[in-house]
């Protein structure tokens, strides 16, 4: 009984709940990070405006979540994680000595319960009103959402192409395993698995969008059972994976066993060092930031408003008025002959245009084809300064 409530507790304490939960005063937070976690940025004089307004701390940036403490009260500190995040903005606000300085707007939403956070900078710098100093929670957040396979169990997605599964960067394919049967249905259906050093994919063979991409994160047991279609690989998927319990069958036994082995040893090996898919330099984030900020400089330099000449807006008005006079004075010319019209009376003959190669009408007199062809001016004209 001891042995099983042990176990229990080992189970929870394993679950991935850093990136899914928003937690308040957690005691040393920021000093035990979960295996795999990585700060990587800091930020400091930030203060919690909303719940604990008047205590300096700094935030942590890591690839799971942010987290903020107090350097003044060590038991305040709050974590959040990125899955929970709803929106997120910086605006100009004044502290206390009435001086505009940056800060951090988060809104989060965990257990149907919403909270909005703010972040202020009190360092009293001028200099860092001007800067993004929270350009790192931007670019990790958005990391974050663009690599959800690496960490969440994915059923149905659009990973497999022409049979081949599409590789996720410091992805490398192990192995592959055709004629493996998936039980989640009584007939069975027939697919391939493909294994990585970071998750395990099946996918149908007659439908390639019927597949299940499994990280290692996820798996909370692998055994081999007997079922009803013999010896079977069971996967118990952890309760962030659904809860969900997979059956396949692999023939013959020996490949099964072997299978079985290469899973629970690259599982045990994850386990000790995850990949979040979450990597991120700062550095080498500041020093794009620059060489786009330089190159930007450059291409408004290369604009001067002498470069620019003026057009005459006047000729706009002016534009191909002989086209103009034309279609009046044939529209004039047919309102003031329609009560004279019989149904007898017949349109001129038309007449072949070498120039445009196929018949028109003609053309009346003091006109000629280049007046009504040129619909602009030939030539603008630009201001006289």
């Amino acid at each position: 009984m001891l042995k099983t409530l042990a176990r229990m507790e080992s189970m929870d304490l394993n679950l991935l709940w850093e990136d899914k939960e928003v937690k308040f005063d957690v005691p040393q937070l920021h000093k035990h990070l979960r295996q795999g976690e990585k700060i990587l940025d800091y930020i400091y004089h930030m203060e919690d405006s909303k719940g604990n307004p008047g205590d300096t701390g700094r935030l942590l940036v890591t690839n799971l979540r942010i987290i903020w403490h107090s350097l003044v009260h060590k038991k305040f500190n709050l974590s959040i994680g990125y899955a929970r995040i709803g929106n997120t903005s910086t605006k100009i606000v004044h502290t206390k000595g009435r001086i505009p300085s940056q800060a951090l707007y988060i809104l989060a939403i965990s257990n149907e319960t919403r909270f909005e956070f703010l972040f202020t900078d009190v360092s009293g710098e001028t200099a860092r009103r001007d800067q993004p100093i929270f350009a790192s929670i931007f670019d990790v957040y958005q990391i974050y959402q663009r690599t959800y396979l690496y960490r969440d169990l994915k059923l149905r997605g659009a990973i497999i192409q022409t049979g081949q599964l599409i590789i996720l960067p410091n992805e490398q394919v192990y192995s592959q395993v055709q004629g493996v049967w998936n039980l989640s249905s009584d007939q069975g259906n027939l697919g391939s698995f493909v294994v990585s050093n970071i998750r395990l994919v099946w996918f149908a063979d007659a439908n390639e969008t019927f597949n299940i991409s499994l990280p290692y994160l996820q798996i909370e047991s692998l055994r081999i059972r007997d079922s009803k279609y013999g010896p079977a690989l069971v996967i118990q998927t952890a309760e962030t994976g659904g809860g969900y319990v997979l059956g396949f069958r692999i023939d013959p036994a020996e490949r099964l066993n072997e299978l079985y082995k290469e899973l629970s040893s690259l599982h045990a090996i994850y386990s000790e060092q995850p990949d979040f898919g979450v990597h991120y330099d700062v550095q080498d984030a500041k020093q794009r930031l620059a060489a786009a900020a330089e190159e930007a400089a450059q291409i408004a330099s290369q604009f001067r408003i002498e470069d620019f000449q003026e057009l005459d807006e006047r000729q706009e008005r002016e534009i191909n008025t002989k086209l103009n006079r034309y279609l009046a004075e044939n529209c004039l010319g047919n309102c003031n002959n329609g009560s004279a019209r019989s149904e007898h009376t017949t349109r001129p003959n038309p007449v072949y245009c070498k120039e445009l190669g196929f018949a028109m009408e003609r053309i009346r007199d003091g006109y000629k084809l280049q007046d009504l062809w040129n619909v602009m001016p030939t030539k603008m004209d630009t201001l006289d300064e």
